[in-house]
């Protein structure tokens, strides 16, 4: 079920003149733009160029998405340098010449800022380019600039509201500028709905790259722990973290992942190395890593397909929301998939520990991140300094929510401790090892109902159309399905899959660890056709 042209045409109804929106390349693909290129009939320099302009007419002003919190002064020569090398006919890989935006917890080592939303970050840029800014630079893509998101990734606040940041200020759903982005990759996935780029990345450690995703109609790939790398990039927790793409269809999200996974070891970020952490010392190996992901979109990948629903919380939902979920099984029945139902025989272990790891990870890798930052406010210094800038700074950094998650984890006790083996007791009484090891067996319980009812995938809703924006109440949740898969750092693919009285709505194929081509191959059956 490709995504409508309902947001193209919403969106025009805002701000300059109809001649004078940016529109001629709405909707192109990856593999369209790269064929124009080609051929002869855009530059690179053009396609930037155009992005620019577009984001300056409706971004900026006119509707204010403000999805786009910096432009890479950049941008225009880098385009510059694809199309030189193209002329000479080398194009480096599937993003030459294609602008992309990163979301700003992601360290590029050029004039941009890398703040994750925070004045605390804010001063001179990163030294670095993180590995995944370094590996689109050797593919040739133009890094367009970064993208606003949640504050610290949506760690900072038990009220938080998803897409508000102190230094950006609040992104909009460009499908209804009252409605909710959802967080923390709220920017990237907005951007790439309001064709402000044809691709975007975003990091996710439970949800945050795919609800964006879900509400703002787009394609979002949360990868599996250890497949691309985090060195470089404002961290939550070494443990769940991963980046991934923002696309409009399944075969621009799969080349944005080409581009970025790591196929061989990382040395700043030892998950690159082998198999995720929750499975380290089970036995199992990391599988080799095809070359490329695109080779596994599959109009027909529906067909003999044998999917396990899970409802997660849905029925919960206004009926109308149901019914989409209801229609989307039906879709994929329809399209030669057996549907197994999981809810009236298997219960899923859910990851209970999973916050205790966050907090005490969080406490951690934080502090390392700040020692790699230089000319900041929280240069080489500690969590507990965070909370106090923004206690300093109140009123830019908490006007409308405080810290409540920053101040539990200081409380963590992780004097002389090794994050990986700490035997100190944490909240509840556990420690956190056995914390990890709940979070562990959420990874097995969804393998054994993998093994157990032969499934290639579980298919679940993602989470519920974008809420109005509270900033007094917060988030809206209603269900979401991305904790099956956050605890055990396994990978999720969201597709577009209904329109709810006007708002996007998606499903999530979830799977057991660098199960991406299988999960790949399933989705654009569903929404590729």
């Amino acid at each position: 079920m490709r995504r409508s042209l309902f947001l193209s045409v919403l969106i025009l109804v805002f701000a300059l003149p109809v001649n004078a929106q940016p529109t001629n390349h709405n909707e192109e693909t990856v593999a369209q733009l790269q064929a124009e290129m080609a051929a002869g009939k855009l530059t690179s320099v053009q396609l930037t160029q155009y992005y620019i302009d577009r984001i300056n007419a409706l971004d900026q002003i006119g509707p204010n998405v403000n999805s786009v919190i910096e432009f890479n002064p950049d941008a225009l020569s880098m385009a510059q340098k694809a199309d030189d090398l193209r002329a000479k006919g080398t194009v480096l890989g599937p993003l030459h010449g294609i602008p992309v935006l990163l979301k700003d917890n992601i360290d590029t080592g050029d004039k941009m800022q890398t703040s994750a939303g925070s004045f605390a970050l804010v001063g001179k840029p990163a030294i670095h380019d993180s590995t995944v800014a370094a590996k689109l630079r050797a593919g040739g893509a133009v890094i367009l600039g970064k993208t606003n998101l949640s504050e610290w990734a949506n760690f900072r606040s038990f009220f938080s509201s998803s897409g508000w940041s102190g230094r950006g200020g609040l992104t909009h759903n460009p499908y209804s500028l009252d409605r909710n982005p959802c967080g923390s990759s709220s920017g990237s996935a907005a951007a790439v709905s309001s064709n402000f780029s044809a691709v975007s990345y975003g990091s996710e450690t439970d949800g945050s790259i795919v609800c964006p995703a879900n509400v703002n109609s787009v394609v979002g790939i949360k990868p599996t722990v250890g497949l691309t790398s985090r060195a470089g990039v404002v961290p939550i927790s070494h443990t769940q973290d991963t980046v991934g793409p923002h696309a409009r269809t399944v075969a621009d999200a799969a080349a944005a992942l080409n581009v970025i996974v790591s196929r061989t070891p990382d040395k700043g970020d030892s998950a690159t190395s082998g198999v995720p952490l929750g499975w380290q010392g089970t036995g199992r190996t990391r599988p080799t890593l095809p070359p490329d992901y695109t080779a596994f979109v599959d109009p027909n990948g529906l067909r003999g397909a044998r999917l396990g629903v899970t409802r997660q919380g849905i029925d919960n939902a206004p009926p109308q929301v149901v019914q989409a979920f209801d229609n989307a099984i039906a879709t994929i029945q329809s399209a030669g998939a057996t549907v197994v139902d999981l809810d009236s025989q298997f219960t899923f272990t859910p990851a209970n520990g999973e916050f205790l790891v966050l907090l005490f990870d969080f406490k951690l890798d934080v502090q390392k991140y700040f020692a790699t930052r230089v000319g900041v406010p929280m240069a080489s210094k500690t969590l507990a300094d965070a909370i106090a800038f923004n206690n300093a700074n109140a009123s830019t950094e908490m006007p409308y929510f405080f810290q409540e998650i920053f101040q539990f984890a200081q409380a963590m006790d992780t004097s002389g401790a090794d994050p990986g083996n700490n035997p100190q007791p944490i909240f509840g009484g556990e420690t956190y090892n056995q914390a990890l090891a709940m979070d562990h067996d959420a990874g097995a319980s969804l393998d054994s109902a993998l093994s157990q009812f032969n499934l290639d995938a579980i298919v679940a809703p993602t989470d519920s159309p974008g809420w109005t924006t509270d900033l007094i109440l917060s988030d809206h949740f209603i269900f979401a399905s991305s904790g099956l898969a956050g605890g055990p750092g396994y990978p999720i693919i969201n597709v577009p899959a209904a329109n709810v009285l006007g708002m996007p709505m998606g499903i999530s194929f979830l799977g057991t660890a660098f199960s991406e081509p299988t999960l790949i191959k399933i989705a654009a059956g569903f929404s590729e056709p």
